[in-house]
């Protein structure tokens, strides 16, 4: 059968087994708890210990300077600092969820801490209310804190990370009443409550108050459950009478009391029922109140700690050293001066095993092993007896060993649930394994010198990423890096956390051996960001050390950003282009145009082709005065000349520019220059004069305005200018454009006659068609008098055309389908042209009549 010793050391709680023991003996040496305020993280976290200011202790071999320790959970001591800080007395003190020591003093300032005793900047205050009227209690839980002034108001922050104070409501009579005083305080969490706020349980005279931010509620307990209705009455509630000491469940379902006549009540915070209602042997209230898990409730005084169960007797536990209580989620931890110990329920797969006279399976099969190792063949006889319930068997005796924290003992359990596992054929292989991993990291942690005592349910819970985030920040690279490597989870985040750790933890290492060093750990994990590092290099001062870290890196948008910030700029250009990333190449661009002179940022980007090319563009639309510069600087006088020209443009768009003539005189100017700077190159000989022709055109539109007083010649073309003038009759301009402007006859012609056409002025047109033969035919006649709707003026002109084709085409495009077949028949074009007008003519009802001609001439 089940090793006897091992349930010996349990203890019965009505029909519960529970177990105490010993985790480590503790490594500190001169601690006494009683003489110290005590702040413990759960989890199997740090503990911190300071000298209680409010007691008077003598002092033996140490100073008189208070010190701030921190202890691992066996003790050893990780690191101190002296506490030299004003603000009162220390009110209290408490582990957050990060592990971050959150301390308050009497005014109400909040001093925080690392695991390292460092200081963390900056210190918070409770606020003006609390610094006047000073904190007198404060009750922590997870992630946050309520304060308690000494005029009565309740004051919390709900979470660390934001750190933002608040008021809550006034509890009724106790701010009017200096002395009436609240008995005790508890939290119950946001999570647990229906509003998502803090709620505060306040005990004022017979009274408990539920207060939030909004308001204080009473509650009184006055329904007793079923077992109990018969012995009490309506009025139970006031039986429970003041209350000395409250503390919540773990769950925020139910509150345990004890009353002013030595009472342990457990009540229901929603069903308001009794749930457990025990005498205790003294009215005197316990220093200490804890839950062990939900199952039952630990109260100590002085050398006495006893467990409340819902039935039964309790339990009693007997110290001769002061002890602190620390709850987790499914049991306490019992720290004292020499030892610290974890109370819990015996899980039910151990109990099975273990229990005196247990016939289980996996009692059979535990038994089993110790046969077969015997060479007895009872192992066989067992093994028939719970061939049904093997699998069960296995799975209690795995489950067994997740929660032993005797290494032996687990070792003999995965042996049993493998022996099974040989008899089963339908169990998860893989089960034995999975509990072989979890149960190596759990017994690595619990090591004294880690000192993190996880239970296998506070791993689950915490989960393994967290774990390794404490043991780094705890500086425990190595092991959370086997870990790692060990379950398969990216070691990244802890190598970088070294490497930042390493860089500054060497001041005096010469920067190529550190990186050495460095680069030999970091190359381990692909992909690791060397800039997080080097960032990290150059706020400890490592410069030239972050700029030879940064070269490793090889993503460019790391990489860039961090070279800018170093003071890398050529650098930085240098990867940006290289990298083809237009959005990086600007931001380079952009510090640099701001942290350099312009002719050194010139400088820098001329020889950067796609550097330079983007500069330009930005500066293009944005920047022309300064991209002038820069064309000045680098030679480029055309460009220059081009931005002048494209701003006299500019300018002319301004809505200034179309009423009278104030910005026509500085157009004229930056054209001129234009011009000028075009001339000073070969290459742009023609870019030069047709600048100046521009600018002479320009000045003679603007003389046209002043004199018409028409806004309707500037920015027109020179073809525009000469048609408006001879369409306003004034042809002595017009004349002058055209010698100014050198326009040819035949332009010339073209112009005029579709001008006198536009005005319909057909006598002009006339006379001016018989001034010389016009040198470009009579064709532009026709096709102005075409287009202007005015057949008999085109049959002035058409039987003038000297080209046949040209001819026939003008006769049919006015409709005249005989001339135009005669004109075509003339054309000596292979008859090309008949042919298109019969197809032509072939669709309209005069087709009939030219049927016959075509025929004819056919």
């Amino acid at each position: 059968m089940a090793n006897v010793s091992v349930a010996a050391e349990w203890q019965l709680l009505y029909n519960r087994y529970y177990r105490k023991p010993e985790i480590y003996q503790m490594r500190w040496k001169h601690v006494d708890l009683s003489r110290n305020k005590v702040a413990c993280a759960s989890f199997g976290g740090p503990i911190a210990v300071i000298r209680d200011d409010s007691k008077i202790v003598q002092l033996y071999a140490e100073s008189a300077l208070r010190k701030l320790r921190i202890f691992n959970s066996a003790g050893v001591l990780l690191s101190e600092t002296v506490w030299k800080h004003p603000g009162g007395r220390l009110i209290g003190m408490s582990w957050s969820d990060d592990q971050t020591l959150i301390s308050i003093v009497q005014d109400g300032t909040i001093y925080r801490y690392n695991i390292h005793a460092e200081l963390i900047q900056p210190n918070v205050t409770m606020g003006k209310e609390c610094f006047e009227q000073n904190v007198v209690e404060c009750v922590f839980w997870g992630n946050g804190v309520v304060c308690l002034t000494e005029g009565g108001q309740l004051f919390c922050i709900s979470d660390f990370k934001t750190m933002k104070p608040y008021k809550l409501a006034d509890v009724p009579g106790l701010t009017e009443d200096d002395m009436l005083q609240p008995t005790c305080l508890a939290v119950r969490e946001p999570q647990y409550t229906m509003s998502g706020n803090v709620e505060v349980l306040v005990a004022v005279g017979d009274e408990i108050y539920v207060v939030d931010e909004d308001e204080a509620q009473s509650i009184r307990f006055d329904e007793p459950s079923g077992e109990d209705s018969e012995m009490q009455n309506d009025d139970y509630g006031n039986l429970i009478g003041p209350v000395q000491k409250m503390i919540v469940s773990p769950n925020g379902k139910f509150l345990t009391l004890f009353t002013h006549d030595g009472r342990v009540v457990v009540v229901g915070m929603e069903s308001k029922q009794i749930a457990i209602d025990y005498s205790c042997e003294s009215a005197l209230p316990p220093q200490q109140m804890a839950w062990c898990g939900m199952d039952s409730v630990l109260l100590y005084w002085d050398e006495d700690l006893m467990m409340v169960g819902p039935l039964g007797d309790p339990v009693h536990y007997f110290y001769d050293e002061p002890v602190i209580l620390i709850p987790e989620c499914d049991g306490v931890r019992i720290l004292s001066n020499t030892s610290l110990e974890f109370l819990q329920r015996v899980p039910d797969s151990t109990e099975s095993i273990f229990k005196i006279g247990s016939t289980s399976p996996a009692a059979l099969l535990y038994d089993a092993l110790d046969h077969f190792d015997r060479r007895s063949a009872k192992a066989d006889e067992n093994l028939r007896l719970i061939r049904s319930s093997l699998s069960e068997a296995v799975e209690s005796c795995i489950d067994a060993a997740g929660h032993e924290f005797d290494v032996t003992r687990q070792r003999a359990l995965l042996r049993a649930a493998s022996y099974g596992q040989a008899f089963s054929s339908n169990f998860q292989r893989d089960r034995v394994q999975e509990t072989c991993r979890t149960l190596r990291v759990l017994n690595a942690v619990r090591d004294p010198d880690i000192g993190i005592p996880l239970s296998i349910q506070q791993y689950k819970l915490l989960t393994p990423v967290v774990l390794i985030s404490r043991l780094i920040n705890a500086h425990s690279h190595l092991l959370a890096l086997r870990i790692s490597e060990y379950l398969g989870m990216n070691k990244e985040v802890v190598i970088m956390h070294w490497a930042c750790a390493k860089i500054t933890a060497s001041a005096s290492t010469p920067d190529a051996h550190l990186l050495e060093i460095l680069l030999d750990k970091l190359q381990l994990c692909r992909g690791i960001s060397y800039a997080a590092v080097a960032t990290h290099a150059d706020n400890c001062g490592r410069r030239k050390l972050a700029a030879m870290l940064v070269e490793h890196e090889p993503r460019s948008t790391k990489q860039v950003p961090l070279l800018l910030s170093i003071g890398e700029e050529d650098t930085a250009l240098v990867k940006a282009t290289e990298s083809g990333d237009t959005d990086l190449v600007y931001l380079v661009i952009f510090h640099i145009w701001q942290k350099r002179p312009p002719l050194e940022f010139f400088a820098m980007i001329q020889g950067r082709i796609l550097a330079r090319d983007l500069f330009v563009a930005y500066a293009r639309c944005h920047k022309q005065e300064f991209l002038k510069d820069f064309f000045l600087s680098t030679g480029q006088i055309h460009e220059v000349a081009f931005l002048l020209w494209k701003e006299s443009w500019d300018m002319g768009k301004n809505p200034m520019a179309s009423k009278g003539s104030p910005l026509h005189g500085p157009r004229i100017k930056l054209i001129e220059k234009a011009s000028n700077l075009f001339s000073q190159t070969k290459e742009h000989t023609f870019e030069s004069k047709a600048a100046e022709e521009h600018a002479k055109l320009l000045r003679i539109q603007h003389e046209l305005e002043a004199s018409t007083k028409q806004a309707i010649f500037v920015d027109s073309s020179i073809n525009d200018t000469i048609r408006t003038c001879i369409v306003l009759r004034n042809n002595r301009a017009a004349a002058k454009v055209k010698s100014e402007f050198k326009v040819s006859d035949k332009r010339w012609y073209w112009l005029k006659t579709f001008a006198l056409a536009t005005i319909k002025d057909w006598e002009a047109l006339e006379k001016f068609s018989k001034e010389k033969r016009p040198p470009t035919g009579f064709r532009p006649f026709v096709e102005a008098c075409i287009d202007a709707d005015e057949k008999a003026e085109a049959l002035k002109y058409i039987p003038k055309l000297s080209d046949l084709v040209e001819r026939g085409e003008a006769y049919a495009r006015i409709g005249m389908a005989k001339e135009a077949a005669d004109a075509a028949a003339q054309a000596n074009d292979g008859g090309e042209l008949l042919e298109r007008f019969r197809k032509t003519f072939s669709q309209n009802a005069i087709f009939d009549t030219l049927k016959m001609p075509f025929q004819g001439v056919s």
